[in-house]
């Protein structure tokens, strides 16, 4: 266990809860702070939560959320009154997690606050509202309404408003905000068939040359988002009718109770910074995306994973401070990947002048009649994790180049900078699991042949290991997993250098002691290790 000064996490929403968990598991202590007096009920707000960040939940003890959620697995798109093209997941590996959930944030909160409980290393102090943050070669100090306080390092959470800390930091928030509102109601009905879609529809009749999307929740309940006008009032529409009206052009005539409504605007930003020093900045407080794509704290839960593991690495002496630069490397490339998704999305859902009108008039006129148009229509390319191809903690292979996007709703192959697939293994668990306390070397069918040419036995591999980093590893094969090399897209004599966050950092055909160490070294920061310092 780490024993120096803690570790701030500020912003006690999912993203810093998360933060504080990992950095928990990792043995560090934390104080975690949050401004309001204590948890404060929302609605849906961020629903959808795809596999990858139910598994980086499910390492913390928040299995519940996966298996409270509701797991639907098709997107349906509609233009007017016609259905234009439907996808499904497609799982690469054949994990016990869903492809997807929806769950509100508001429940996914409540479990992430009963293992924050259980866990003896967070400090979770409310009611701490930190307005000033300066930094030195020792630490950070926090400034609040209750004085001050010295930490070692801290992780900034707190939400698109942490405005005057980031202009402290010398960090700067650009992009843009968009005109058009959007209604959110979340209602309790009985809707057969919609259990397991979502669905969403470009200029329906009730709701012209606009879009409505609607998600499936636990308990019956799905959450309806309308695109709506500039000056849309939401209490003169539910005083005079026309807000029921709406939903009874959805429902119609069957019985709903609304839970929760909201109206709010989109923006897209990012940070130009998300380390500064030795401060990092996470979710919202680091990017803020259009919703359509459920990027938000689908990314921010990964930068919550990502800073955890590397935090842990420095202080624990695994591996030189280096290794906290690329945290912003990796996930800033992240960051920008999502503004690119989700920015052109919105280009199409609220086109900025007319000719941008014209064009998705045009396209989704022609896409009813050229399946081969559907290509173009953008309703918002789902979440998935982002691949560190191009981190300099990556070893690249050129047998597996990365081939870009894939099809929607779909993972490019296994390899460097991909995150592993996930299965079932031997003995019980997962092989996600597996990679979640240090660096894991899987091996694969024909290994032991190719480490016996380099005149090193299969567990000379660890030792190797260890010759070259002090933090925890093991060794694994794929066969005393009960796998086969197919599960991950392995060949015959690779080893698979998998780090703590699930990546493949190299695929090593080269088995020698230094080929080894080379490709540890560069996951642990480009190659530099403590003692080289």
């Amino acid at each position: 266990m780490f024993d120096g000064p803690p570790i701030a996490v500020i912003g006690n929403g999912p993203v810093g809860q998360t933060t504080a968990l990992l950095l928990a598991r990792w043995g560090i202590p934390v104080l975690l702070l949050d401004q309001r007096p204590a948890r404060d009920v929302v609605g849906s707000k961020s629903i959808c939560q795809q596999r990858d960040v139910l598994d980086i939940w499910a390492s913390v003890g928040a299995e519940r959320i996966a298996r409270e959620g509701l797991a639907w697995t098709t997107a349906r798109t509609f233009y007017r009154d016609r259905e234009l093209f439907s996808w499904s997941f497609v799982d690469p590996g054949r994990s016990a997690l869903p492809a997807c959930v929806n769950i509100s944030q508001s429940r996914t909160e409540a479990i992430l606050d009963d293992c924050i409980a259980a866990q003896p290393l967070i400090d979770l102090r409310w009611g701490h509202e930190v307005t000033g943050i300066s930094q030195d070669d020792t630490g950070v100090t926090l400034t609040s309404d209750t004085g001050t306080l010295q930490v070692v390092y801290a992780v900034l959470c707190a939400g698109a408003r942490a405005e005057t800390l980031r202009q402290q930091l010398g960090v700067t928030f650009e992009g843009e905000s968009f005109d058009d509102r959007f209604l959110i109601c979340d209602i309790r009905a009985d809707l057969p068939g919609w259990e397991n879609e979502r669905r969403f529809y470009f200029d329906p009749v009730w709701n012209p040359d606009r879009q409505v999307l609607i998600h499936p929740c636990p308990d019956s309940t799905y959450r309806i988002d309308w695109q709506v006008p500039e000056d849309f009032d939401a209490e003169a529409e539910r005083a005079d009718g026309r807000l029921d009206a709406r939903i009874r052009q959805i429902v119609g005539d069957r019985p709903y109770e609304i839970v929760w409504q909201s109206v709010y605007r989109f923006q897209s930003r990012c940070a130009d910074r998300m380390r500064v020093g030795r401060v990092l900045l996470a979710g919202d407080c680091a990017h803020l995306y259009a919703p359509f794509g459920a990027r938000g704290l689908n990314s921010g839960v990964p930068d919550a994973e990502n800073a955890a593991w590397k935090l842990a690495f420095v202080l624990h002496g695994w591996a030189p401070v280096e290794l906290l630069e690329t945290y912003h490397l990796e996930r800033h490339a992240a960051a920008l990947e999502n503004l690119d998704v989700t920015s052109a999305t919105m280009r199409f859902l609220v086109p900025p002048d007319a000719a941008h009108w014209s064009r998705r008039r045009a396209l989704l006129d022609a896409a009813l009649a050229d399946p081969a148009k559907v290509a173009d229509v953008d309703s918002g390319r789902f979440a998935e994790p982002f691949w560190y191809v191009d981190s300099p903690l990556t070893t690249a292979d050129a047998t597996r180049p990365f081939g870009g996007r894939p099809p929607r709703g779909q993972l490019p192959p296994p390899g460097p900078g991909i995150v592993v697939p996930d299965a079932p293994v031997t003995g019980g668990g997962r092989l996600r699991e597996l990679v979640r306390d240090g660096l894991l070397l899987l091996t694969t069918d024909g290994t032991q042949t190719a480490v016996s040419a380099e005149g090193v036995d299969a567990a000379g591999l660890a030792a190797t290991i260890a010759a070259a980093t002090c933090a925890p590893h093991r060794v694994v094969s794929l066969t005393d997993l009960g796998l086969d090399n197919t599960v991950v897209g392995a060949r015959p004599g690779e080893a698979w250098l998998i780090r703590p966050d699930g990546h493949v950092s190299a695929v090593l055909t080269d088995l020698s002691p230094e080929s080894v160490r080379t490709a540890v070294r560069r996951t642990l920061s480009a190659g530099r290790m403590p003692a080289e310092l």
